[in-house]
């Protein structure tokens, strides 16, 4: 657990899968979002030993999560991490809520003996270089059918 102020990074749980959901839907932005598969999917995810979902909760309230992976590779020589989603409540953000799901996901990743943590974004690249990121590479994508 990361304490920061008025709000808390821990684990999800069980418990969170619906304020988790309305967050994700969201962030939906490339594919239509569906809440009965969102669920179905949850599960899963707090099944996995290779899943890092983490919230953000300000008392009761989940303000923000952060979903990433971790996976072996051979040109990091071992396991990388690869964060895949953040997203915090537009009235929360500035407030650190960000900064401390990535901090808690980069000792994660540390924990697993992750060479790197990467990710992909189109509109917060100022946020992830304030954090000490650097640009890498192009992301490119095939959607399937």
């Amino acid at each position: 657990r990361v304490s920061r102020s008025r709000f808390e990074v821990r684990h999800g749980a069980a418990a969170d899968a619906d304020a988790v959901c309305a967050l994700a839907g969201q962030l939906a932005q490339s594919f239509p979002f569906s809440s009965a598969r969102f669920h179905d999917t949850y599960a899963e995810l707090l099944a996995t030993d290779d899943a890092c979902l983490l919230v953000a909760a300000d008392a009761d309230d989940v303000v923000g999560y952060l979903l990433g992976f971790s996976h072996r590779t051979f040109y990091a020589n071992g396991p990388v991490a690869w964060v895949e989603e953040v997203l915090v409540q537009p009235q929360f953000r500035g407030q650190g809520v960000g900064r401390a799901l990535m901090r808690a996901f980069e000792d994660w990743a540390v924990h697993r003996n992750c060479a790197v943590v990467a990710l992909a974004t189109r509109r917060a690249a100022a946020f992830y270089v304030a954090l000490g990121y650097a640009e890498s590479a192009s992301y490119l994508r095939k959607v399937l059918a």
